[in-house]
């Protein structure tokens, strides 16, 4: 990602005001409508947009650890979920899919003490780090809530979430291009229509 694209959480959330017709602010601590508002909104918002897709640059894998003593019941062990943790995508052993349950900032699993369990995670990714289409999203979900909350416009708000589910659908779409592409397997369907 290029430099020039970076922002930071001040002027994604600027720019949602922006859009809405209300002023900026200048630190999110800021004594005024606006800034209040940004502050009770905006962390929540980029946490909840994060966790509305497996987007691939918030996306992690880490080695986890045993945590404390074992479950009550139903699991044999209990690892600690990493500190920047929003949402478990899934646990592997040796790259096979084991069945897990998340409690809290744990996640208790059937393994023996000596797996080493691998977990896909999504995180809080900086928004230094977010791409240009997740950023477009962010700032047009953000002018939902302004709309709503300070131009006080519900037909505003309706424009600006209908944009929002489009722009999902856009920012889903590049977002599922960085990873290899997956060949559909077709041999067993041929073989079986020549049968």
């Amino acid at each position: 990602m290029s430099s020039t694209s970076a922002s930071s959480a001040l002027e994604i959330n600027n720019r949602g005001l922006i859009l809405v017709g209300a002023s900026t602010i200048s630190a999110f601590t800021e004594d005024s409508e606006e800034g209040r508002v940004s502050t009770a909104m905006y962390e929540d918002t980029m946490q909840t947009l994060l966790v509305s897709a497996r987007w691939r640059f918030a996306t992690k894998q880490v080695a986890l650890n045993q945590s404390g003593s074992d479950p009550l019941a139903r699991y044999e062990h209990k690892y600690q979920l990493p500190s920047d943790y929003l949402m478990l995508h899934a646990i592997t052993v040796n790259d096979l899919i084991l069945e897990y349950n998340v409690y809290g900032d744990e996640v208790y699993a059937d393994s023996t003490s000596t797996d080493s369990l691998i977990a896909d995670y999504t995180f809080r990714q900086s928004e230094s780090n977010f791409p240009s289409y997740f950023i477009l999203l962010a700032e047009y979900k953000l002018a939902s809530i302004f709309a709503t909350a300070l131009a006080r416009d519900e037909n505003l708000a309706a424009l600006f979430e209908n944009q929002t589910n489009t722009l999902m659908q856009q920012a889903k779409t590049l977002d599922a291009q960085q990873q290899t592409t997956r060949k559909l397997v077709t041999s067993r369907f041929i073989t079986d229509r020549r049968s």
